[in-house]
């Protein structure tokens, strides 16, 4: 069952990024359906992360859609390469948002290696930020797009639920500039899975 609309707009977005960890995520592009099981996640929240987008309030054209309402996609392309899948949250004006890093595919595998010029299925098909979006098909087409629409989703239910032991928190990755939020324990990941972007 997907995700509703108010599971998006929690205040809190580092306890939604833990909580989605072991929800599965789902894209059909061009009539081609995707899945896995989110295994690892930052959260970024608006009104003072230095590591946000919106830090400050910035507001620009890439990131004015950081500033709706809960459950909309924010897709961007980092070093003129890879797009990175977010997920809005909170209320409006918030500008919280959650970078999926990495996920286990579960359907649609071929799909995938084909996105990805693979051959073999290995952990990296879909470990990394710019692995996961390139295999389930997203890219800067799908920015805003709604997380209860039939593009891309989340479902979660008590089988997607995992024991806090689980699950580790560390530093976010690649955010030095962000001074001392930098250090911030906002990463989340699934100790039981080979993908991941890094343990």
């Amino acid at each position: 069952m997907k995700l509703p609309q108010s599971y998006y707009l929690q205040d809190d977005v580092v306890a939604i990024a833990r909580d989605l960890i072991g929800k599965k995520i789902i894209s059909v592009i061009d009539g081609e359906l995707t899945s896995g099981i989110i295994t690892e996640t930052e959260a970024y929240r608006g009104h003072d992360d230095k590591a946000c987008h919106a830090h400050l309030g910035r507001f620009t054209e890439r990131t004015k859609i950081m500033y709706k309402e809960g459950g909309v996609a924010y897709v961007y392309l980092c070093y003129g390469i890879h797009h990175l899948f977010n997920i809005i949250t909170n209320s409006r004006g918030q500008a919280d948002a959650i970078l999926i890093r990495a996920v286990e595919p579960i359907a649609g595998i071929e799909v995938m290696l084909k996105r990805r010029s693979k051959e073999q299925l290995d952990k990296t098909l879909t470990s990394g930020p710019g692995n996961f979006t390139k295999a389930f098909g997203l890219d800067r087409s799908h920015y805003g797009a709604d997380l209860m629409g039939n593009d891309v989703w989340i479902e979660g239910g008590d089988e997607f639920r995992f024991h806090e032991s689980e699950i580790t928190t560390s530093k976010r990755i690649g955010i030095d500039y962000a001074e001392e939020d930098k250090d911030l324990p906002w990463r989340f990941y699934l100790n039981s899975s080979k993908y991941i972007s890094k343990k």
